[in-house]
């Protein structure tokens, strides 16, 4: 596994674990959380999707990768009907949480009109957000805006540096999108006597 990966990886297990430990409830049912969690978990591994859903919606109120998991199995319809609208607003009650995860998520169904028209101009701060915290899809799907100028301004070398981390956290079609793109610019340099 590359060094970048693996961090990325810590990261996102640091990230969820602060989520989840900030949106504990009041009287604080930490182990009783983590313990739900766990339990769907191992109902979704198992293919038990709608023992799944059922497990993970009665905490989703308290713990936000509970809450994005809901919101994926209401966009996928697995374990539950899907539903669009209902993934969609569950996610971004997620994504405003904070988690990045979550504003990945909610960036790639805003930009792919799964709720509705695709709105790449609602998409693109959730991706930016998601995109600052590492997340490689999100940095690919922000570059190509930036690339072709939707929603954001045209800007191809901040496309290429989003493609260069999105190809380094795993993301294969970024290297074809980076191929695509014109050259860079040469980088001038001074020869140290002041000219």
């Amino acid at each position: 596994m590359q060094r970048k990966t693996l961090q990325r990886l810590i990261v996102l297990c640091i990230c969820a674990a602060v989520a989840t430990a900030c949106a504990s409830d009041p009287e604080d049912n930490g182990p009783a959380l983590k313990a739900a969690f766990a339990k769907g978990l191992k109902f979704y591994d198992a293919g038990n999707y709608p023992d799944a859903y059922k497990t993970w919606k009665s905490i989703d109120e308290y713990d936000l990768a509970a809450m994005r998991n809901v919101a994926i199995m209401l966009r996928e319809g697995k374990g539950v009907a899907k539903d669009p609208k209902a993934a969609e607003a569950m996610m971004q009650r997620a994504a405003e949480a904070g988690l990045f995860t979550a504003q990945a998520d909610l960036g790639d169904m805003l930009l792919k009109g799964e709720a509705g028209p695709p709105n790449p101009s609602a998409a693109a701060p959730w991706l930016m957000l998601a995109a600052q915290a590492g997340h490689p899809m999100a940095e690919f799907e922000l570059g190509q805006l930036y690339e072709q100028g939707i929603a954001v301004k045209k800007d191809i070398e901040i496309a290429r540096k989003l493609y260069k981390a999105a190809l380094a956290g795993g993301v294969t079609e970024a290297g074809a999108r980076l191929d695509a793109l014109p050259p860079e610019p040469p980088v001038l340099r001074l020869n140290g006597s002041g000219s």
